[in-house]
């Protein structure tokens, strides 16, 4: 048993002061407004910081240099040891176009490295994102591997793993609103991605299963002209369809202050995931790196806090960390903290179906916990009930 006391916890209804939290076999047992007195359970002063759930990122490639698709065991566990620093205690590794070898050796190796992850933030199953994507919207995506979804390659790739929980793609192309109906047959979330859609296109994939929309404003379509017409695009119609979750960006560079607060008044707290979206050089200092497979992806450079295709004529990819997140949706969108944990914890979960164990700080659940202070600096991360990393004064 462990217990975490001198802390102000952050619940679904209230932060609540000098409060405290027993563990026991790595779930919540008890949630208190007092010290609770367990003279058995090994103790752990919260010295007045924040108490919070885990952080929980739905859309990660990388960190600490690596990337999920240099299909390295180690490059996994890095991956997860360097975010959990930052506060994550739940992943969805996440893949970028590519051929069909390499996203199933991408599989192969999450089944490897799964087990083997015992000091990093937990794997909960991998978002596959590509290759079914709009050549015109593709961003930093490898152009080579972009295609329309063929039902023998999808059938194919969903029978060597078990682990897929989520698939992003573009829903207007040929075939793509029978590929989100079957893989929503198979528990799998449909995403919309990397999309030219109008309006019309992307109710008919809402009702085929496509809920969520993928970092909202990045790699998808707005009000858009044809001839004399002007036409409502993704991220319009995201805002319309109330019941339509959405993930952003939230490091301060990929959508600015106005976005921020835009996105936050229509959609709310509870239809937001705040998502990194992080490639290898999360972590890491700026400068040259790669995006996706290290011998294979695309060149990037890493300046002014984001990845940035080499004539500087895009952004390729985030390299933020969850505290990041935290960070700028208060400092630069006005969000109360409550609100901005609730984005990287409680609705990601909901929107990856793991509320029932993770998301919250309530009894029974997993004792997924992250203690940090005002300027959202992590002191403490633990899955499970177990710490996998602390902050050492020097």
């Amino acid at each position: 048993m462990i217990k975490i006391y001198n802390g102000q916890i952050i619940t679904p209804d209230r932060i609540i002061p000098n409060g405290s939290i027993l563990l026991k076999e790595g779930k919540i047992a008890e949630i208190a407004d007092h010290d609770l007195m367990v003279p058995e359970a090994e103790s752990l002063d919260a010295g007045g910081r924040y108490i919070s759930p885990g952080f929980i990122d739905i859309h990660v490639h990388g960190g600490g240099g690596h990337d999920f698709m240099d299909n390295s065991v180690e490059g996994f566990l890095e991956i997860a040891r360097t975010h959990a620093r930052f506060g994550t205690t739940a992943m969805f590794p996440t893949t970028l176009t590519g051929s069909t070898e390499d996203i199933v050796k991408t599989l192969e190796t999450y089944e490897e490295a799964t087990p083997l992850n015992k000091s990093g933030a937990q794997f909960m199953g991998i978002h596959l994102e590509g290759p079914y994507f709009a050549m015109n919207q593709r961003g930093a995506q490898d152009p080579r591997w972009i295609r329309d979804p063929d039902p023998k390659e999808y059938e194919y790739i969903l029978s060597k793993s078990n682990s897929i929980k989520r698939w992003s793609a573009a829903p207007e192309l040929k075939g793509a609103i029978s590929f989100g109906r079957f893989i929503k047959s198979r528990g799998i979330l449909p995403s919309l991605a990397h999309t030219d859609a109008i309006y019309e296109e992307v109710i008919e994939a809402f009702e085929n299963g496509y809920t969520l929309a993928t970092h909202l404003y990045s790699g998808m379509s707005g009000v858009t002209r044809r001839n004399a017409y002007r036409y409502a695009g993704v991220i319009e119609s995201a805002f319309i369809i109330d019941e339509m979750y959405v993930e952003i960006i939230a490091d301060g560079v990929h959508l600015p202050a106005p976005l921020l607060k835009l996105i936050f008044k229509i959609k709310g707290p509870d239809k937001i995931a705040l998502i990194t979206d992080s490639m290898r050089a999360a972590a890491m200092p700026p400068g040259e790196s790669v995006i996706g497979n290290l011998h294979t992806g695309l060149k990037v450079i890493v300046e002014d806090g984001v990845s940035k295709m080499p004539d500087r004529s895009s952004f390729a990819g985030s390299v933020a960390t969850a505290d990041r997140l935290i960070r700028t949706m208060i400092d630069m969108a006005g969000v109360s903290l409550q609100d901005a944990v609730r984005m990287l914890t409680q609705t990601p979960a909901s929107i990856m179906y793991i509320s029932a164990q993770k998301g919250s700080l309530s009894v029974g659940k997993d004792a997924d916990i992250v203690i940090f202070d005002d300027n959202i600096s992590i002191h403490t991360t633990m899955i499970k009930g177990k710490i996998v990393y602390q902050h050492r004064n020097s």
